[in-house]
């Protein structure tokens, strides 16, 4: 049986579903404070399910 792909998010994907501000967010990938991305070839980012989900359990464990 395959395994199932991990979802690939857009940005507005992530910041509409953790509800913050995109000037938020960006400060938060500058800062690298924010889930790991991956910058496509045409410059696009993507951040993997998987990533934004171990990100959150991450900030649950240091609230």
């Amino acid at each position: 049986m395959a395994k199932p792909r991990d979802e690939m998010l857009t940005i507005p994907q992530v910041i509409n579903e953790i509800g913050v501000p995109r000037a938020t967010f960006y400060r938060w990938r500058q800062c690298k404070k924010g889930p790991k991305s991956i910058k496509l070839p045409n410059g696009s980012v993507r951040i993997r399910r998987s990533e934004l989900c171990r990100w959150l359990e991450m900030l649950e464990e240091t609230a």
